[in-house]
């Protein structure tokens, strides 16, 4: 074993003691997760690729913990090389432990808070390497968050989203500490790249800087094996980005050898929404005239507040001698749905195995009392123990507190969380025939006037919008939402809304004409 494998072998032991040392709560809350040693080593090698041969480094990180980077830098090039080091560490849990560790090279660690500090003409590096916490934003209060978009603007000319992890204010507030034509590295969380937060921060990589290439790591590969995220590498030499020129897109495998890869002209990433497209995309969004949020008012299913207390099958409620005109049915987990269509009785009630019902009634406790006693006996319980079910946080916010939010029974429902595996969708969009309502498990799909007036004429064509949802491409409903670690892919109700729909109307030629009708409509008013 080489001298700088002995090192990093002990660093990798003081790293697991340290953080042994702390619960994963107090990790999580300051977003600490440290960089694996092969990828660490991986990420300085392709940067260090990217400098001129014979220039000296000036290394630096401003979330350095134990210094995973650092000593990476030290196993992929000669001493020699190394002309200074610098690093910011504001926990002294790690920090004095990390000072002490590498006492004796080149590597200077300062035990601050990196955003509240000003840079000295001599730290300013040309290999910035970091891998920032990963601290959401609502671990900042109002004031933290307010100080670091001032802080932010000041240092790289773009305001951050308030809304943003501080690992997007560490990349804007790190632009002060580098040289001219520095090359900067960031491991970072890939949700930025498809988020409304993350405009900012991509204002920044295509104005700014030179955006050289961003690496995503498919999302199955989570290189945090205690952070539940998508990571990806951004590249970018601190110089003004020329015109019309070429970002690469690299995706899966590994920086050096990616299983995809494509040049994207920075000017086509300025009108795209979703970076998350690239590189599998091969051009950017079209702009459409039609989305399903011009057919569909999408919404998350309801949240009752408790749905151990709230929700029932017909065994429990006559065990309670409960009354049923006091419920309505609801769709269990899409997991007991095993068909994408839905039938139902002639009562409305759907037609599967797994039959619930939601506990639905806006009486008072004293009409309740006086009408259904054995109503009343049981919503006391929910007043009762350790954590009352009246007291947790929807309950306690409505009037009555057991009463539940208005989400009608809708033609189509989708799940909006899942697993991609060999090409199946994550996703699934389930026609329903019954009057059964839905937790936000799903996303329900209200026809709005334009497709309900076309499905009042034709019952068939809700069938034929069913049948293009779910003929929609993988990929395709992929680029549309986000992505995190471990393969779990998300579909916001906004990310939906916004999925082209141009493909009904050759399908449905009734609602070509009546948007050409409303669309006419709408420029007459303005």
């Amino acid at each position: 074993m080489t001298e700088i494998n002995k090192i990093e072998k002990k660093r990798l032991a003081l790293q697991a003691k340290l953080d042994g040392g702390k619960t994963p709560e107090d990790r999580n809350h300051m977003g600490q997760f440290a960089t694996p040693t092969t990828l660490a080593r991986e990420i300085l090698t392709h940067g260090v690729r990217l400098l001129p041969a014979s220039e000296k480094i000036r290394f630096f990180d401003p979330g350095i913990g134990t210094g995973s980077f650092y000593s990476a830098l030290r196993a992929v090039v000669v001493a020699e090389r190394i002309e200074s080091a610098a690093g910011f560490e504001i926990d002294p849990h790690y920090g004095k432990p990390a000072k002490a560790f590498w006492k004796g090279t080149k590597l200077n660690i300062r035990l601050e808070d990196f955003t509240q500090a000003e840079p000295e003409e001599r730290l300013k590096a040309n290999l910035l390497i970091c891998n920032p916490p990963y601290v959401r934003h609502h671990h900042m209060d109002a004031a933290k968050k307010a100080d670091l978009q001032c802080r932010t603007e000041k240092a790289c000319g773009v305001k951050i989203n308030g809304l943003s992890g501080l690992y997007c204010y560490f990349m804007g507030l790190s632009h002060k500490w580098m040289e001219q034509d520095g090359i900067a590295g960031w491991l970072v969380p890939s949700e930025f790249m498809g988020v409304n937060y993350g405009k900012m921060l991509k204002s920044y990589l295509l104005d700014k800087v030179t955006l050289l290439q961003v690496h995503r790591f498919d999302p199955e590969d989570v290189q945090f094996t205690d952070a539940l995220v998508s990571s990806a590498v951004v590249w970018f030499k601190n110089a003004p980005p020329p015109s019309n020129h070429d970002v690469i897109f690299s995706y899966g495998g590994t920086l050096t050898e990616p299983a995809l890869s494509r040049k994207v002209l920075a000017s086509e990433l300025a009108h795209e929404g979703k970076w998350t497209r690239y590189p599998q995309a091969d051009k950017a969004t079209i702009r459409v005239e039609i989305t399903l949020g011009d057919l569909f008012d999408i919404k998350r299913g309801l949240a009752t507040g408790d749905n151990s207390f709230f929700i029932m099958d017909r065994k429990k409620i006559e065990a309670y001698n409960l009354p049923m005109e006091c419920f309505r049915p609801v769709l269990p987990g899409s997991r007991y749905i095993p068909s994408d269509e839905i039938k139902a009785d002639k009562d409305g009630l759907p037609l599967i195995d797994m039959q619930f019902f939601l506990l639905h009634t806006s009486l008072s406790e004293n009409d309740i009392a006086q009408r259904y006693p054995t109503l009343k006996a049981y919503l006391d319980t929910g007043r009762k123990g350790e954590r009352p079910v009246a007291e947790r946080y929807l309950c306690r916010s409505r009037r009555p507190w057991y009463a539940q939010e208005n989400r009608p029974a809708a033609p189509i429902i989708c799940t909006y969380m899942g697993r991609s595996r060999k090409g199946s969708k994550p996703f699934r969009f389930i026609l329903n025939h019954s009057q059964a309502t839905a937790c936000n498990g799903y996303l329900m799909l209200y026809p709005k006037p334009l497709l309900a007036h076309a499905a009042a004429k034709d019952p068939e064509i809700m069938r034929t919008v069913w049948k293009f949802l779910n003929g929609i491409k993988v990929d395709e409903l992929l680029s549309h939402g986000r992505v995190y670690g471990g393969g779990l892919h998300k579909l916001e109700p906004k990310e939906l809304r916004g999925f082209p729909a141009e493909g009904l109307i050759a399908r449905i030629p009734e609602i070509g004409a009546l948007h050409r009708q409303l669309s006419l409509f709408e420029k007459a008013v303005i």
